[in-house]
């Protein structure tokens, strides 16, 4: 069994080990050239798992045993339904209204249907989270892996100034990204400090870094499946050109 402090950092090289930024969409959505029908098809199929993430906190958060870590959760739990730590609102109302300022109304929003690998990556949280018995791989999962997504940057620069600068977005239009940029660095650290509590022993450990990396391949088979959707609509890549 590894010491907390070696698992400390093996959780977080592999998070970091599959990055998914440097995926092909993201080179297409961050070109000097805004690609609009890429970037609502890309929001919308985001805000698929946007809807779900507070469920996810709240069933890790049911199954923690008491203490700090339980305590961490219900500070994230309150700003992801509040948005008052962030000075904002309700993260899903944060996203709703990212996809108003990129012309999506709510009822396309609503219409939106998750592409399968979106729906693969959303049901494996799920399962996870739902079950008392895979409480570290739940957190591993969700805490360490979804979490660490939003601190991802591109040439140094992160999503929400990359958004502005390329499309014109204002700074209120992608508050759902810088909050997450900045609150997320602690929510990855505190992940890590609950998974690593969490593994009593060498197979829970190496399960948790499974998870880690399993999510992570979730995450880029999610943009890869994006990707091909755009691909097979020549009306959508046209209107980018």
């Amino acid at each position: 069994m590894m010491t907390k402090d070696v698992f400390k950092k093996q959780l977080r090289a592999e998070l970091e080990r599959q990055l998914t930024v440097d995926q092909p969409i993201f080179g297409e959505i961050f070109k000097p050239q805004a690609n609009w029908p890429l970037l609502r098809l890309m929001a919308t199929q985001g805000y698929q798992l946007t809807k779900h993430f507070l469920q996810y906190i709240e069933s890790i958060f049911y199954f923690c045993p008491p203490g700090l870590h339980k305590r961490r959760l219900l500070v994230n739990m309150y700003e992801e339904e509040t948005g008052r730590i962030s000075k904002t609102d309700n993260h899903v109302h944060l996203m709703q209204h990212f996809l108003r300022a990129i012309g999506v109304s709510d009822e396309e929003r609503d219409a939106v249907v998750p592409l399968p690998a979106t729906r693969e990556l959303i049901d494996y949280r799920m399962n996870l989270v739902k079950d008392p018995k895979t409480f570290h791989l739940g957190a591993a999962a969700v805490l360490i892996a979804s979490e660490g997504q939003n601190l991802e940057t591109r040439a140094g620069e992160a999503r929400h100034g990359l958004l502005m600068a390329i499309y014109g977005l204002k700074e209120e239009d992608v508050l759902f990204f810088s909050v997450h940029q900045a609150e997320d660095v602690g929510h990855v650290r505190q992940g890590i400090h609950a998974v690593v509590d969490a593994c009593t022993d060498a197979q829970m450990q190496a399960d948790a870094l499974a998870v880690v990396a399993r999510t992570c391949e979730l995450f880029r088979n999610m943009y890869s499946g994006i990707w091909e959707e755009y691909q097979r609509h020549p009306m959508m890549t046209r209107a980018a050109g």
